[in-house]
Protein backbone atom coordinates (compact mmCIF):
# COMPACT_ATOMS: atom_id res chain seq x y z
CA UNK A 1 0.00 0.00 0.00
CA UNK A 2 1.05 3.64 -0.82
CA UNK A 3 2.43 4.81 2.21
CA UNK A 4 0.62 8.73 3.60
CA UNK A 5 3.72 9.70 5.18
CA UNK A 6 5.86 9.49 1.98
CA UNK A 7 6.68 13.06 1.10
CA UNK A 8 7.19 14.24 -2.55
CA UNK A 9 7.13 17.28 -4.53
CA UNK A 10 9.02 19.02 -7.77
CA UNK A 11 11.51 21.59 -8.50
CA UNK A 12 10.90 23.41 -11.52
CA UNK A 13 13.94 24.66 -13.73
CA UNK A 14 14.66 27.80 -16.10
CA UNK A 15 16.80 27.29 -18.67
CA UNK A 16 18.54 30.00 -20.10
CA UNK A 17 20.41 29.45 -23.93
CA UNK A 18 22.89 31.84 -25.57
CA UNK A 19 21.47 34.84 -25.57
CA UNK A 20 24.53 36.53 -26.89
CA UNK A 21 27.94 36.52 -25.30
CA UNK A 22 27.81 39.84 -23.38
CA UNK A 23 24.15 38.60 -21.83
CA UNK A 24 24.82 35.06 -21.09
CA UNK A 25 28.28 36.36 -19.12
CA UNK A 26 26.09 38.89 -17.06
CA UNK A 27 23.56 36.30 -16.15
CA UNK A 28 26.10 33.75 -15.39
CA UNK A 29 28.17 36.79 -13.36
CA UNK A 30 24.02 37.39 -11.38
CA UNK A 31 23.84 33.99 -11.00
CA UNK A 32 27.26 33.11 -8.74
CA UNK A 33 26.07 35.99 -6.79
CA UNK A 34 23.39 34.34 -5.51
CA UNK A 35 20.41 36.52 -6.55
CA UNK A 36 17.71 34.34 -5.52
CA UNK A 37 14.72 35.48 -7.61
CA UNK A 38 14.47 35.28 -11.75
CA UNK A 39 13.49 38.86 -12.45
CA UNK A 40 15.88 39.89 -10.12
CA UNK A 41 18.86 37.73 -11.68
CA UNK A 42 17.74 38.95 -15.38
CA UNK A 43 17.57 42.39 -14.78
CA UNK A 44 20.82 42.78 -13.03
CA UNK A 45 22.77 41.50 -15.64
CA UNK A 46 20.87 43.73 -18.10
CA UNK A 47 21.82 46.61 -15.60
CA UNK A 48 25.76 45.22 -15.95
CA UNK A 49 25.63 45.33 -19.64
CA UNK A 50 23.80 49.02 -19.61
CA UNK A 51 26.68 49.91 -17.42
CA UNK A 52 29.43 48.51 -19.78
CA UNK A 53 27.42 50.15 -22.96
CA UNK A 54 26.48 53.56 -21.84
CA UNK A 55 25.73 54.61 -25.21
CA UNK A 56 22.93 51.83 -25.43
CA UNK A 57 20.84 53.01 -22.72
CA UNK A 58 17.57 52.89 -24.41
CA UNK A 59 18.01 49.61 -26.05
CA UNK A 60 15.05 47.64 -25.59
CA UNK A 61 15.89 43.83 -24.73
CA UNK A 62 13.45 41.23 -26.44
CA UNK A 63 13.90 37.57 -25.47
CA UNK A 64 11.51 34.44 -25.85
CA UNK A 65 10.46 31.65 -23.96
CA UNK A 66 9.01 28.15 -24.14
CA UNK A 67 7.29 27.14 -21.49
CA UNK A 68 5.96 23.17 -21.13
CA UNK A 69 2.43 24.38 -19.52
CA UNK A 70 -0.41 25.44 -21.73
CA UNK A 71 -1.55 29.58 -20.89
CA UNK A 72 -4.16 28.36 -18.57
CA UNK A 73 -2.39 25.79 -16.47
CA UNK A 74 -3.20 26.34 -12.70
CA UNK A 75 -0.52 27.94 -11.12
CA UNK A 76 2.24 26.48 -13.64
CA UNK A 77 0.59 28.83 -16.24
CA UNK A 78 1.34 32.42 -14.32
CA UNK A 79 5.16 31.46 -13.38
CA UNK A 80 6.60 33.11 -16.42
CA UNK A 81 3.44 35.58 -16.54
CA UNK A 82 4.38 36.78 -13.73
CA UNK A 83 8.31 36.66 -13.94
CA UNK A 84 7.73 38.81 -17.56
CA UNK A 85 5.43 41.35 -15.66
CA UNK A 86 8.73 42.37 -12.55
CA UNK A 87 11.34 41.93 -14.99
CA UNK A 88 9.59 45.06 -17.48
CA UNK A 89 8.71 46.68 -14.31
CA UNK A 90 12.38 46.31 -12.94
CA UNK A 91 13.91 47.28 -16.02
CA UNK A 92 11.48 50.15 -16.98
CA UNK A 93 10.46 48.64 -19.81
CA UNK A 94 14.04 47.52 -21.59
CA UNK A 95 13.67 43.82 -21.42
CA UNK A 96 10.56 42.26 -22.71
CA UNK A 97 9.95 38.56 -22.19
CA UNK A 98 7.80 36.98 -25.13
CA UNK A 99 5.83 33.82 -23.68
CA UNK A 100 4.96 30.78 -25.93
CA UNK A 101 2.83 27.88 -24.35
CA UNK A 102 2.96 24.37 -25.31
CA UNK A 103 -0.33 25.42 -26.95
CA UNK A 104 1.92 27.51 -29.27
CA UNK A 105 5.03 26.15 -30.28
CA UNK A 106 3.67 22.53 -29.89
CA UNK A 107 6.68 20.47 -28.22
CA UNK A 108 6.00 20.51 -24.30
CA UNK A 109 8.68 17.99 -23.65
CA UNK A 110 10.55 20.27 -26.26
CA UNK A 111 12.09 22.90 -24.48
CA UNK A 112 15.59 21.66 -24.18
CA UNK A 113 16.18 21.31 -27.85
CA UNK A 114 14.15 24.40 -28.18
CA UNK A 115 16.82 26.58 -26.67
CA UNK A 116 20.03 24.54 -27.01
CA UNK A 117 19.37 25.02 -30.53
CA UNK A 118 18.87 29.29 -30.33
CA UNK A 119 14.94 28.89 -31.20
CA UNK A 120 14.41 29.97 -28.03
CA UNK A 121 16.32 32.22 -25.50
CA UNK A 122 14.78 30.90 -22.38
CA UNK A 123 12.71 28.08 -21.44
CA UNK A 124 10.46 26.87 -18.22
CA UNK A 125 10.31 23.48 -17.83
CA UNK A 126 11.54 20.23 -15.34
CA UNK A 127 14.34 18.20 -15.71
CA UNK A 128 12.65 14.98 -16.15
CA UNK A 129 11.04 15.57 -19.12
CA UNK A 130 14.71 15.39 -20.61
CA UNK A 131 15.94 12.52 -18.82
CA UNK A 132 16.92 10.53 -21.47
CA UNK A 133 19.09 13.45 -22.98
CA UNK A 134 21.19 14.63 -19.74
CA UNK A 135 20.23 12.36 -17.25
CA UNK A 136 22.19 13.81 -14.61
CA UNK A 137 19.52 17.09 -14.93
CA UNK A 138 17.29 15.02 -12.71
CA UNK A 139 18.81 15.57 -9.46
CA UNK A 140 17.93 19.24 -9.54
CA UNK A 141 14.54 18.53 -9.83
CA UNK A 142 13.40 15.58 -8.14
CA UNK A 143 13.85 12.50 -6.27
CA UNK A 144 12.12 9.49 -4.91
CA UNK A 145 12.50 9.64 -1.07
CA UNK A 146 14.58 12.45 -1.80
CA UNK A 147 15.32 16.05 0.05
CA UNK A 148 11.93 18.40 0.74
CA UNK A 149 11.62 22.08 -0.42
CA UNK A 150 13.60 23.91 2.04
CA UNK A 151 16.25 21.21 2.15
CA UNK A 152 17.03 21.38 -1.69
CA UNK A 153 17.35 25.07 -1.58
CA UNK A 154 19.71 24.88 0.92
CA UNK A 155 21.93 22.59 -1.19
CA UNK A 156 21.16 25.09 -3.84
CA UNK A 157 22.12 27.95 -2.64
CA UNK A 158 24.44 27.01 0.71
CA UNK A 159 25.49 23.63 -0.53
CA UNK A 160 27.60 24.10 -3.91
CA UNK A 161 24.05 22.58 -5.65
CA UNK A 162 23.39 25.33 -7.87
CA UNK A 163 27.46 25.10 -9.04
CA UNK A 164 26.97 21.79 -9.68
CA UNK A 165 23.97 22.26 -11.58
CA UNK A 166 25.41 24.98 -14.13
CA UNK A 167 28.30 22.45 -14.26
CA UNK A 168 25.90 19.73 -15.53
CA UNK A 169 24.53 22.28 -18.28
CA UNK A 170 27.56 23.76 -19.51
CA UNK A 171 28.50 21.75 -22.46
CA UNK A 172 25.02 21.86 -23.73
CA UNK A 173 25.85 25.71 -23.81
CA UNK A 174 22.87 26.27 -21.44
CA UNK A 175 22.58 28.16 -17.84
CA UNK A 176 19.74 26.58 -15.90
CA UNK A 177 18.93 27.89 -12.28
CA UNK A 178 15.20 27.40 -9.63
CA UNK A 179 12.28 28.54 -11.34
CA UNK A 180 9.88 27.60 -8.52
CA UNK A 181 8.61 24.58 -6.72
CA UNK A 182 5.70 22.37 -6.03
CA UNK A 183 6.19 21.14 -2.63
CA UNK A 184 4.51 18.10 -1.47
CA UNK A 185 3.13 16.30 -3.96
CA UNK A 186 0.42 13.04 -3.80
CA UNK A 187 0.62 10.22 -5.08
CA UNK A 188 -2.25 10.41 -7.82
CA UNK A 189 -5.17 9.38 -9.58
CA UNK A 190 -6.51 5.67 -10.31
CA UNK A 191 -9.04 4.30 -12.08
CA UNK A 192 -9.08 1.12 -9.23
CA UNK A 193 -7.69 0.96 -5.58
CA UNK A 194 -3.96 0.89 -4.69
CA UNK A 195 -4.06 -1.25 -1.77
CA UNK A 196 -0.72 -3.68 -2.17
CA UNK A 197 2.07 -4.00 -4.43
CA UNK A 198 0.38 -6.32 -6.97
CA UNK A 199 -2.03 -3.98 -7.56
CA UNK A 200 0.69 -1.63 -9.42
CA UNK A 201 1.98 -4.41 -11.90
CA UNK A 202 0.41 -3.91 -15.95
CA UNK A 203 -0.57 -0.55 -14.62
CA UNK A 204 -0.20 2.03 -17.59
CA UNK A 205 0.77 5.62 -15.33
CA UNK A 206 1.90 8.82 -16.17
CA UNK A 207 4.67 9.03 -13.97
CA UNK A 208 8.16 11.16 -15.19
CA UNK A 209 11.35 11.08 -14.27
CA UNK A 210 13.06 7.96 -11.70
CA UNK A 211 9.87 7.52 -9.90
CA UNK A 212 8.97 6.16 -13.12
CA UNK A 213 11.86 3.89 -13.04
CA UNK A 214 11.41 2.81 -9.18
CA UNK A 215 7.53 1.58 -10.62
CA UNK A 216 8.44 -0.19 -13.64
CA UNK A 217 10.72 -2.62 -11.23
CA UNK A 218 7.19 -3.53 -9.80
CA UNK A 219 5.79 -4.53 -12.94
CA UNK A 220 3.62 -0.84 -13.79
CA UNK A 221 3.93 0.53 -17.13
CA UNK A 222 5.00 4.36 -16.66
CA UNK A 223 4.70 6.74 -19.68
CA UNK A 224 5.19 10.42 -19.87
CA UNK A 225 2.56 12.75 -21.09
CA UNK A 226 2.42 16.27 -21.56
CA UNK A 227 0.30 18.20 -18.99
CA UNK A 228 -2.45 19.25 -21.34
CA UNK A 229 -2.80 15.93 -22.47
CA UNK A 230 -3.11 14.27 -18.88
CA UNK A 231 -6.95 14.64 -18.51
CA UNK A 232 -8.66 13.56 -21.62
CA UNK A 233 -5.59 10.29 -21.65
CA UNK A 234 -7.11 9.48 -18.45
CA UNK A 235 -10.70 9.56 -19.43
CA UNK A 236 -10.25 7.77 -22.80
CA UNK A 237 -8.65 5.16 -21.30
CA UNK A 238 -5.03 5.45 -22.75
CA UNK A 239 -3.48 5.50 -18.93
CA UNK A 240 -4.87 3.38 -15.75
CA UNK A 241 -3.36 5.96 -13.47
CA UNK A 242 -1.44 9.54 -13.47
CA UNK A 243 1.08 11.52 -11.47
CA UNK A 244 0.14 15.59 -11.24
CA UNK A 245 0.84 17.39 -8.15
CA UNK A 246 -1.52 18.09 -5.06
CA UNK A 247 -4.84 19.56 -4.56
CA UNK A 248 -3.98 23.47 -5.56
CA UNK A 249 -3.02 22.35 -8.84
CA UNK A 250 -5.23 18.86 -9.55
CA UNK A 251 -8.67 20.77 -8.26
CA UNK A 252 -8.21 23.23 -10.61
CA UNK A 253 -7.13 20.62 -13.50
CA UNK A 254 -10.58 18.86 -12.88
CA UNK A 255 -8.96 15.63 -12.74
CA UNK A 256 -11.65 14.49 -9.82
CA UNK A 257 -14.64 15.08 -11.99
CA UNK A 258 -13.97 11.51 -13.53
CA UNK A 259 -14.28 9.82 -10.04
CA UNK A 260 -11.39 8.06 -9.85
CA UNK A 261 -9.38 7.42 -6.47
CA UNK A 262 -6.35 9.35 -4.88
CA UNK A 263 -3.63 8.51 -2.92
CA UNK A 264 -2.58 10.93 -0.53
CA UNK A 265 1.17 11.15 -0.34
CA UNK A 266 3.13 9.47 -3.30
CA UNK A 267 7.45 8.95 -3.30
CA UNK A 268 7.77 9.73 -6.44
CA UNK A 269 8.58 13.95 -5.52
CA UNK A 270 9.14 14.93 -2.19
CA UNK A 271 9.54 18.39 -4.54
CA UNK A 272 9.41 18.81 -7.84
CA UNK A 273 11.85 22.00 -9.07
CA UNK A 274 11.00 23.67 -11.92
CA UNK A 275 13.63 25.58 -13.90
Amino acid sequence: MLNDNTLTYMVFTFIVGELSNNVHRNLRNGLQKTIRRVSTLIVASLTTLAAAHVQADDKVYRLKLAETWGPNTPILGDASKNMAKLAKEMSNGRLIIRIDSANKHKAPLGVFDMVKSGQYDLGHSSSYYWKGKVPNTLYFSSMPFGMTTMEQYSWFYHGGGLELMQQVYSPHNLLSFPGGNSDIQMGGWFKKEINTVDDLKGLKMRIPGFAGEVLAQVGAKPTNIAPGELYTSLERGTIDALEWVGPAFDLRMAFRKLRHTTTRLGMSQVQRLSS
